[in-house]
């Protein structure tokens, strides 16, 4: 408080009477900062009603957003990419990030018609690439297209080797972590891994290790769902296989177990349910495990692709380690080596997938012998390639149809294929922010 000689020291001093002056602007200054709070206030609680703090918990779902500007540029760089990289061939796009291309190469002067689908997973990664069988079981066989469309796929391939009588596919496959058959001569096969909603790939010899394991003793599995090489191969069968086991060996016996429990043995083919597996093997391993109170099957994959979504085999390498590679002896594979209707996968660590058919055995495309594949592989720049299933097999599927010179143009029925598909990015949800 101002007192009576101080206000005499203004006027005198100053002139005026700047006590009242003062005095008047105090109170505007505190009616100016009582309205300032106010509002600062009011504003406050009003974003505290209207949303939570946002290091708070939450269960409120917030749709993940894209940066669109990055994705136009990529989508933009994956198109003139692909335009000088084969230029003068026939290109279109059936979706971001995807390219088919149609084009004719010469060897010796002869004609060979190429049909290839490149994509990039980094470019669009709602670009998804799985195996897929025929139906439910292994037993069965159709079109790479009746396959493509039962999956809504964009664009697929036929894939690995398969018993002709009767569909069961040759080499090692795994879809969404499930083991359906194990490897042959440890064969190369690719590893597809999704994480944090990118895909890579890996190339390998495959080999899965499988065993019976009982309270007393460990006992190797020599093969799942595959048929049998050895007399002395002790074999495992699931449902998948189908309803019925096959034989065992001469004098030997099958097994089923059910609930980990041995429940029947048999010199007979026997009837596989859901959920049970089958053992089969000689007379003198199935009557040792028939005495065990429990056995547990156990299927372990190299540590290389322990962390795999879905495994393909078949064989012969192509490119390993960006050059060209051909073992198709150690694959015991020497009688596809000449020129033929030809499949083949292939990648680079960019996130580069392609996939390829080669049209032969007519005067138009004479097709391609293992190295000349290798050779074209790797020149569209795969660092790693390996063979699929051919000859008839050979067919390719973009958008609705068989592009390709495919057998009887849809080509044969085939035990499973390699499909390409788009997922629905518009529902990828983000839980909670803390």
């Amino acid at each position: 408080m101002i007192n009576s000689p101080q206000k005499d020291y203004y006027i005198d001093y100053y002139g005026v009477n700047l006590f009242n002056y003062a005095m008047q602007n105090k109170k505007r200054s505190k009616s100016i900062d009582v309205i300032i709070i106010t509002v600062i206030l009011t504003l406050l609680a009003a974003c505290f009603v209207i949303s939570k703090p946002i290091f708070a918990n939450s269960d409120v779902e917030i749709i993940k957003q894209s940066d669109t500007g990055k994705e136009i540029y990529l989508e933009k760089n994956f198109k003139e990419n692909i335009k000088n990289k084969y230029a003068g061939a026939y290109i279109n796009f059936p979706s971001a990030g995807i390219a088919h291309i149609k084009k004719t190469k010469y060897i010796n002067s002869k004609p060979i018609k190429i049909n290839i689908v490149e994509l990039n997973t980094n470019v669009n990664p709602n670009l998804k690439i799985k195996p897929q069988i025929a139906s439910f079981k292994l037993n069965a066989k159709t079109t790479v297209r009746k396959i493509a469309q039962k999956e809504n796929s964009l664009a697929a391939i036929n894939g690995s080797f398969f018993k002709p009588q009767t569909g069961v596919p040759l080499g090692a496959l795994m879809i969404n972590k499930e083991v359906m058959t194990g490897p042959i001569y440890n064969r190369v096969g690719i590893a597809i891994f999704e994480e944090n909603n990118q895909t890579s790939f890996k190339m390998l010899n495959i080999d899965f290790d499988i065993s019976a394991i009982t309270p007393n003793f460990k006992i190797k599995i020599d093969n799942i769902n595959q048929p049998r090489m050895l007399s002395t191969h002790l074999l495992m069968y699931t449902s998948l296989w189908g309803k019925i086991s096959p034989p065992p060996p001469q004098n030997g016996y099958n097994m089923v177990i059910r609930d980990k429990k041995p429940i029947k043995i048999s010199a007979n083919p026997v009837e596989i349910s859901e959920g049970d597996i089958v053992l089969q093997g000689s007379k003198e391993i199935i009557s040792k495990l028939g005495k065990e109170n429990s056995i547990l099957t156990n299927i372990k994959l190299q540590d290389e692709i322990k962390d795999a979504v879905h495994i393909i085999g078949a064989g012969p390498y192509l490119v390993k380690n960006s050059e060209v590679y051909v073992d198709y002896k150690e694959q015991k594979l020497q009688a596809i080596s000449g020129k033929n209707p030809r499949s083949a996968v292939g990648f680079k660590k960019d996130g580069t997938f392609i996939i390829v058919t080669i049209d032969g055995r007519e005067q138009k495309s004479v097709g391609m012998t293992l190295f000349e594949l290798a050779k074209f592989m790797k020149s569209i720049g795969c660092e790693y390639a390996m063979n699929f299933d051919g000859g008839s097999s050979s067919a390719m599927y973009v958008k609705g149809s068989i592009v390709n010179d495919a057998v009887n143009k849809e080509g044969i029925a085939v035990s499973n294929a390699l499909v390409i598909n788009e997922i629905d990015s518009s529902n990828i949800k983000i839980s909670s922010l803390n």
